[in-house]
């Protein structure tokens, strides 16, 4: 059992939203979800963007926002826009060339972030940093998701992509324990070694220790499905992953 709502990273389906953002949250509303995290707005500014989600009785999980949005001038423009939508995490997909491969650059790109969570915090807001498969490569034996998160404050979320993770070769169930607290929002992905079309459910993350760490340890608040398969319909895909995810959690 679950005690915290399941949303839907809406790049998920980013084609139909670029083409029409209000009937796809209609859709995403439609199907059960409570909530969704952005990946862009398509053009519309903060007003029209909670106008659409309060019209559809949807909430904000997140959104994904580039690093360059998050610092100097841009960061209260950010904050203000976030704030309005009524979005509280604002977490980081990539951090572009703040990290090149080496220990000291994920350090550089810790301080980067705290001071983001430092310059947040007095808008209430968070960030954090979701990962790929390339943070579970080993640098001089030590792995950069490891370097970068032993670095920053307890502000920077940890939202961590299972399926990236085991793409990239790495189990990141057992981090939800070593950085209790920090998985505030987690990336709901499944993956097949031998199937690239495997939806939550059909590959190889164990998704009932995932829900029961992130429930005792993780510190979870928001669940949210992502599914990138290029052969199957988006929303369907979508649909099938929170099925899935309630019938594992119980719900």
């Amino acid at each position: 059992m679950i005690n915290h709502p399941i949303g839907v990273q809406l790049y998920s389906i980013r084609e139909a939203c670029a083409q029409d953002l209000p009937g796809s949250l209609e859709r995403v509303a439609k199907m059960g979800y409570t909530g969704v995290e952005f990946a862009g707005y398509h053009g519309y500014d903060a007003a029209a963007v909670r106008t659409l989600l309060d019209d559809n009785g949807l909430q904000v999980a997140g959104s994904h926002v580039p690093i360059d949005d998050l610092l100097g001038d841009k960061l209260e423009q950010t904050a203000e826009f976030n704030l309005t939508i009524g979005n509280k995490y604002l977490v980081c997909p990539w951090l572009g060339g703040y990290t090149d491969g080496t220990k000291a650059s994920w350090l550089k790109a810790a301080d980067v972030m705290n001071e983001v969570a430092d310059r947040l915090k007095p808008f209430n807001l968070l960030t954090g940093y979701h990962n790929h498969g390339i943070e579970f490569a080993n640098i001089d034996s030590e792995i950069p998701w490891d370097i970068f998160f032993g670095a920053p404050k307890q502000e920077v979320i940890m939202q961590v992509d299972f399926g990236n993770a085991l793409s990239g070769g790495a189990d990141a169930v057992p981090y939800l324990s070593k950085y209790p607290g920090r998985a505030v929002t987690v990336h709901l992905k499944d993956y097949s070694a031998t199937d690239p079309d495997a939806v939550i459910g059909e590959g190889e993350v164990d998704w009932q220790k995932v829900f029961s760490l992130c429930e005792t340890v993780g510190g979870t608040q928001w669940y949210i499905v992502e599914q990138e398969q290029e052969n199957l319909p988006p929303f369907e895909t979508i649909e099938r992953g929170l099925h899935t995810v309630r019938g594992i959690a119980g719900l």
